[in-house]
């Protein structure tokens, strides 16, 4: 799939760009046809979504609404990958993130369908199974794929050496912020597919151009030569994406669940890592962490004020949703504030 091409006297590993659309298509065409088949087994299954109590009142209606539409994601992303691309060490790495934080949401989301009124896995036992993941990911990234332990900061134009144990507690930091942002984001039909494939589109040109000496050198972008094919990873992502929201669009007939919303954001995560656009992740994902930020500032100032309240009720999509805004106006512009985050990271690439 990949071949050596030699321009102006450096190496260039130029991606297949065919392969990055079919991978794209055909995930999407697989979560399409087999989605049916697949939310009909859920329910017959009683894998029900649980609703809390103290949610906005219109959701009630959304209890036993089939969950863990994740696995479907993961199956339409995991087949083209593994057929289309060569499956190097950076996207192999990518794909075992994804891989293992879909094991722990799928533990998560099973503990609280068999278990009723559960919270589900320990945070205790997520915390080891991420701060695992980060480990093989600095491990491959750094001592495997030989980058350098450093941040690379576009706006400024400069790096800043970090050196290899900070580096394992950015990496834990990445995978664990993107994956909770993205679980915090999915509260509403729609809404963090659709955030989240906007994320992987914009991360695939990012993966392309780093792939790429040549651009890469042009645009001052770190150059990876293997993480090529991690586009190929990337361009089923959305496609899956785009396939599932058929599914989730408002009113939802499933719900992708923690199987797919931690695997979604370990995937961003570890995206950013290997291609050494950690930072550019903070706008990328900038709902996301919008949407953390939310819920972190609500409970601090909820204890540092004995019961007082920021928003009326945190993530922030369910504040708008309490000031009389109908659940489709707040995803769509909220897929809205994405777009324009995603463009403006784009921008970047001509900050010189």
């Amino acid at each position: 799939m990949i071949g050596l091409a030699q321009t102006g006297g450096l190496s260039t590993v130029p991606i297949d760009r065919g392969a990055i659309l079919i991978a794209g298509m055909a995930a999407m065409l697989i979560t399409i046809f087999l989605g049916p088949k697949f939310i009909e087994r859920l329910r017959e299954r009683e894998f029900g979504q649980q609703i809390r109590e103290e949610g906005p009142q219109g959701h009630h209606t959304k209890a036993g609404t089939p969950t863990m539409g994740g696995l479907i994601i993961f199956a339409a992303i995991s087949v083209p990958y593994l057929v289309l691309s060569d499956r190097d060490t950076e996207s192999l790495t990518v794909f075992g993130v994804a891989l293992g934080s879909a094991a722990i949401g799928f533990a998560d989301d099973y503990i609280k369908i068999i278990k009723r009124r559960s919270l589900g896995l320990s945070a205790r036992w997520k915390l080891s199974f991420q701060i695992a993941l980060a480990v093989v990911l600095w491990w491959v990234a750094f001592q495997e794929v030989g980058l350098d332990p450093s941040l690379q900061i576009r706006f400024f134009g400069a790096e800043l050496y970090l050196g290899p144990v900070v580096y394992v507690v950015l990496s834990f930091l990445v995978l664990a912020g993107a994956s909770n942002g993205v679980n915090l984001t999915d509260g509403l039909d729609g809404l963090a597919i659709g955030s989240t494939l906007i994320a992987a589109a914009t991360y695939a040109i990012f993966t392309y151009v780093a792939g790429h000496k040549v651009v890469a050198t042009y645009l001052q972008v770190a150059s990876v030569p293997g993480v090529g094919e991690v586009t190929v990873f990337c361009g089923a992502l959305v496609g899956a994406g785009l396939g599932f929201l058929w599914f989730n669009a408002y009113p939802a007939m499933v719900f992708m669940g923690d199987v797919g919303a931690l695997a979604l954001g370990a995937a961003l995560g570890a995206v950013a890592v290997i291609t050494k656009q950690e930072i550019l992740l903070l706008l990328v994902g900038g709902l996301f962490v919008i949407e953390a930020l939310s819920v972190i500032f609500q409970v601090g100032f909820f204890k540092m004020t004995n019961g007082r309240r920021i928003f009326r009720m945190a993530p922030l999509h369910h504040h708008f949703e309490l000031k009389g805004w109908s659940e489709p106006k707040v995803i769509v512009r909220f897929w809205i504030i994405a777009i324009a985050l995603a463009l403006i990271s784009m921008s970047t690439l001509k900050l010189r």
